[in-house]
This record gives C-alpha cells, structure tokens and sequence, in this order.
C-alpha cells in the first residue's frame, strides 16, 4: 500500500457509514477510492469497492485460489474476515487506488485491519456490543476501540460519552497524535443517509475527507456529496411502505426509533424482527416497542 493514503474507522454504530459518506466525497472530489466495509448484505462483493464499483467476480476468484493455495498448510489457518482483507488490499493495490477506506470488522486492537498502517482514524459511537469478545463496560470496549490510534495519524472522534471519551483522549495522548471532535455539519446540510445520527457521521467524514485531500475539494462539492451518500439497511425505503434497517443492538434501535418519530410521526409499525441470540434482544426492543401495532418474529 505504500504511495496510497488509508483511512481507518471504528466505532460500535455508524462507521460504516462513515465510511460511506467518506468515500463518497472523496470519489466526487476525482480521488480513486478503495473501500473495505463487513458484512454484506446480498453479494460478498459488497465487501471491496473500487470508485463505489463491485469488486469483479474474476478478480475475487483469482485472488481466493491465490490465498487457498498459499494458506492451505498454514496452522493456524486465516479467518475469513483475514482473508477477505487480504483479497481487498490485493485488488486495491491492482486498480492502483489512490486512498483506501478501511472499516474496522469488531473491536479495534485485534482487528485484523490494524495491521494496515493508516493516515488517519476516526472512532464513531462506542456502546454496549460484542461483549463476549470486547469487555463488559464501556472503558473495557473503548479500549479496544481505541487500539487503531497509533503515530502519526490524527484520530477524529464523535461525541463520544464521558467515559469513552476519557480512554480514547488518554490513548492518543500517550501515542502523541490529535484527538480532534469531528466539527458539526453545517446548518442547512441534508445526508443522503436519513436520521439526525447521521449528521454526525457525515461531520465525521467531512473532516477525514479534508484532511485527506482537502485541496481536491470544494465546499459546495462535499454537500451534494453528503446527499448524494447512499448506504443501504440503514432506514432504507423500499417501495412505499417498507423500510429495513440493520440496528441490531440498543444504541442502533434507539436511533432507529428516533428517525421513525421524525419521518413518520405518530403512525405505527407492523414490524419483523430478527436478531442473534448474543445480542442485547431487550434492549432492543425496549426502543422498538413503541413503534410496533404488531410484531412478527423470526
């Protein structure tokens, strides 16, 4: 990856559309973009972008029987969040990108995205999730977050609850790099993504963005780029009277809820719902509830 800018994005809500809005303006700003989100929704190719294009079928396939016979023997074998990496940063560095988006999989420190070193960071919303692997409180899973910060490059935070905060501000401290609040979008600016969170995350990327390659910008090019910004599952419509969103723990719900309140008013849901058995299903639908006329489980 050498020559190519890398930007990096954890968090436990929002970064991956801080990644999207990110790419997005960098890309209408005419910067060649690699981007790297999990999960996928419907095609694994979803996964790895090149200019907000799907990674090629045949590139993907050349790049797994690469990795297959490379790492047959090896012990202990890749993960697949590993190798899909390794095929992501393969293809970038093929489609010769010139700034790579890279979102964080789980947590921050063990990420297999960490080993890539990065130009700048940025930490979104840190909440209660992955617990069996991240910590039980918030200082233990802010930790973790906060292993992506590391010399030189700045990291840009949201605003980040105290405690959160209070980890993240003493890890760039002690690897002496900025630890800068994203500044607020301007009054007026709408996102492509809905939500009033969402404003946050687009601050977010404005502020990567700019510093990243601030002289390709413009003021008025990064605003149609914020509505431009689509990323889907996150209060997507579908038609006239569906809408799928990905929330899937409180945090994600509670903002779920909160958009539902400023697009649809007072009116009700039928909702259909799913989660993992590892996830937070109270405090899920303790924000859901209120929404719902009926429920269907699945």
């Amino acid at each position: 990856l050498a020559q190519r800018q890398v930007i990096h994005v954890a968090g436990t809500n929002g970064k991956g559309s801080v990644c999207a809005f990110t790419e997005q303006i960098l890309r209408d700003g005419g910067v060649r973009t690699g981007l790297f989100t999990s999960p996928h929704l419907v095609s694994f190719r979803e996964r790895i972008r090149v200019e907000g294009r799907l990674a090629p079928e045949e590139a993907i396939a050349r790049e797994i029987s690469r990795l297959r016979a490379l790492t047959v023997d090896w012990d202990p074998h890749p993960t697949f969040f590993e190798l899909t990496l390794a095929i992501a940063l393969r293809i970038f560095c093929d489609e010769d990108v010139e700034i790579v988006v890279l979102e964080t999989g789980m947590g921050g420190r063990l990420d297999a995205t960490t080993a890539v070193e990065s130009d700048l960071c940025a930490i979104t919303r840190i909440g209660l999730d992955h617990r069996q692997w991240l910590g039980d409180t918030l200082a233990e899973i802010a930790e973790e977050k906060a292993g992506i910060i590391h010399h030189p490059a700045p990291v840009i935070i949201a605003d980040l609850d105290p405690v959160a905060r209070d980890v993240v501000g003493k890890r760039a401290l002690a690897v002496g790099v900025p630890c800068v609040e994203a500044h607020p979008l301007p009054e007026g600016w709408k996102t492509g993504i809905p939500g009033h969170h969402q404003r946050e995350n687009a601050a977010i990327a404005v502020e990567l963005a700019c510093r990243a390659a601030g002289n390709r910008l413009s003021r008025d090019g990064i605003q149609r780029s914020v509505v431009a910004t689509v990323w889907p599952a996150r209060f997507q419509r579908v038609g006239e009277r569906l809408i799928l969103d990905g929330a899937h723990n409180p945090q994600a719900a509670a903002a779920l809820a909160d958009t539902w309140k400023a697009e649809c008013g007072d009116e009700t849901a039928t909702v259909i719902f799913g989660v993992a058995e590892s996830k937070d299903v109270t405090g899920m639908v303790s924000h859901l509830r209120p929404l719902a006329k009926r429920v269907f489980l699945c």
